[in-house]
This record gives structure tokens, C-alpha cells and sequence, in this order.
């Protein structure tokens, strides 16, 4: 697998909705903006699996057929059809993935990009040119409707996890960790956009976050493992 690409934006240790960068899509298709999402800033942490994991979807017990392979650059309507796709089983960090409004390769063609460990979930858009994947693990299309069955746990390393098919609602309690490269991020969509973000945190310690049953997605970066308390 090729090396894993950085996020824009970054800047470790910084939390708050207002850290991530000011240039994000706007959600619109072809946004002449670029966007990331601010968990991949954030430094992978080794954790032991308890929950959902890094593989929420049970992809040992039931892998779907990929839609196509976790390393290319795919043209979209031709290669790819828009929707939203999922890559999980990435234990090394090194998963890059990226939409682009052209191919021209210069910074401003970014909608949206992000650096992942374990699992992530991104939709891509009709009026997206280009998606870039790089060492991660292949990608399978998801279902528009969530479908599962909810674990109370999950894996503080594990990525995104989809609410109502991965994890359920609730709330959850982390087991804590030495430094603050914890990072969560409760998220309307898969678009991966500043408007995306409902709530973001950068965590010292214990955690604890309430995932409301109307969120998309939770995001959760070099975390002690969660609980659902509640």
C-alpha cells in the first residue's frame, strides 16, 4: 500500500468546529470549495477492540462485493456512480481518500479528503469529478437506509461508524486516554463538509458525547474504547 496523504488543514490538537478549514464545501454538488474532515488530524491510537469495532459492518462474516478497489483515481459517472460508499479493515492508517471537483491535481480542485484508520463512510456527489483512494482497503456501496443490527460499544480507533446500523443512539462514555489525540465528531451526512458537523471535540481523559438518534454518523480518532451508558 502507497503512503497515506494529509489531510488539508491539519493541525493536531485542535477541536471545535471552527478548526476545521475555512474553505470547506459548502454541500452544494461541485462546490468550488475544499473541505476536510477534522478527524484526520488526528494521531491513529493502538485499542483494543470491544465493540463494533474497526469492522462495524461484520465484513469477516459477510463481505459485500466491491464496488471498486481501495487504490485508483476514478471519474465519476463513468467509473463510479455517485452514492455513498464504505471502506473498512484499515489497521494501518495509511487509507486516503479524496473528492475533487476536476483532475487538474492543484490544491483547489479538493472538495472534501480525509486520512482514515479502521472504517469510513463518504458519499459521493453527482457533480464530484474525480475520487482518489489511496491504501486503503476496497470500497463497497451502502444502502441509502441504515441496516444492522446496533452495537453499544465500539472501537475508540475504529473511524465512522453509521448510527442505527453500526452503533445505536445513545449515550457513551470512552475509557479515557493520556493525551489529547482523542477526537470525536457527530455528523449530519457523509459529505464530509464544514456543514456536515453537528458536534466535534478534541478529549484529554474520559469522554463522554450523546449520539442523538437524528445523526448520521460518529467519527471517534485515537479514543479509549466506548460504552453506551445511556
Amino acid at each position: 500500500m502507497g503512503m497515506g496523504k494529509i489531510a488539508l488543514g491539519a493541525v493536531v490538537g485542535v477541536a471545535v468546529i471552527a478548526a476545521v478549514s475555512a474553505n470547506a464545501d459548502d454541500g452544494k454538488d461541485g462546490g468550488s470549495g475544499k473541505d476536510t474532515s477534522a478527524s484526520a488530524v488526528h494521531r491513529p491510537g493502538s485499542k483494543q477492540d470491544t465493540g463494533a469495532g474497526k469492522d462495524p459492518g461484520g465484513r469477516a462474516a459477510a463481505k459485500k462485493k466491491a464496488a471498486f478497489a481501495g487504490d485508483g483515481e476514478f471519474q465519476v459517472g463513468s467509473d463510479i456512480k455517485p452514492g455513498t460508499y464504505r471502506t473498512t479493515g484499515n489497521t494501518d492508517g495509511m487509507c486516503y481518500w479524496e473528492r475533487a471537483k476536476d483532475a487538474s491535481g492543484e490544491m483547489d480542485s479538493i472538495l472534501a479528503n480525509d486520512n482514515v484508520s479502521g472504517t469510513s463512510y463518504v458519499t459521493v456527489k453527482a457533480g464530484d469529478k474525480l475520487f482518489k483512494s489511496n491504501g486503503c482497503a476496497d470500497w463497497e456501496a451502502v444502502a441509502a437506509k441504515p441496516k444492522g443490527s446496533p452495537a453499544s460499544s465500539m472501537d475508540g480507533d475504529g473511524g465512522m461508524f453509521r448510527v442505527g446500523a453500526d452503533i445505536a443512539p445513545g449515550t457513551y462514555k470512552s475509557a479515557g486516554n493520556s493525551d489529547d489525540s482523542c477526537y470525536w465528531e457527530r455528523t449530519k451526512d457523509a459529505a464530509h463538509g464544514l456543514d456536515s458537523i453537528i458536534a466535534n471535540n478534541n478529549v484529554k481523559g474520559t469522554a463522554v458525547v450523546t449520539i442523538g438518534a437524528g445523526d448520521a454518523y460518529f467519527k471517534t480518532t485515537g479514543c479509549g474504547n466506548w460504552k453506551k451508558t445511556a
